[in-house]
């Protein structure tokens, strides 16, 4: 299998309550916990840069084909928002997202920005199997794991 990414996004976090430091190829920011969950809330939150993900994943797909049609449409907004829920025992996680056109596409092209929208990777992502490996390192070879992760 080989990795999306050349690098992998790192988080690293101190003593300061829920700040994390996440280095990225071109650089870090910081995502943090509001102040009602304990955090300072000097970034976004993990919910706002999963949402941010797909918003910004929507609207560069919708970018490439409006420009590759040649529609004059500037401007294109997407609002995301989440639920979640449980039943019988399973969290059910719902996503919500609108698209707005500025200014507004005729019914046939929104038609078929829809089923573009749809089609962005990572909604294809997140609608197809998921699986998340998780495993536990450090000690003695940390450095040395951290570098063979990072492929440097």
């Amino acid at each position: 299998m080989q990795y999306k990414m050349e690098k992998p996004v790192r988080g690293t976090i101190g003593e300061v309550k829920y700040r994390c430091v996440i280095e990225w190829r071109n650089g870090t920011f910081i995502a943090d916990e509001p102040e009602k969950t304990g955090g300072q809330d000097t970034g976004p939150d993990p919910f706002t840069l999963f949402l941010s993900s797909l918003a910004s994943c929507t609207l560069a797909t919708l970018r490439m084909y409006i420009d590759r049609k040649g529609w004059d449409i500037p401007t294109i907004t997407v609002n995301c928002n989440m639920a979640q829920r449980v039943s019988d025992g399973q969290l059910i996680s719902v996503i919500d997202r609108d698209v707005y056109f500025h200014p507004d596409a005729d019914a046939e092209q929104k038609e078929r920005l829809l089923q573009i929208a749809k089609a962005c990777p990572i909604s294809k992502m997140l609608e197809g199997s998921l699986l998340i490996r998780t495993e536990i390192n450090g000690g003695e070879a940390f450095s040395e794991e951290m570098i063979l992760r990072s492929g440097e």
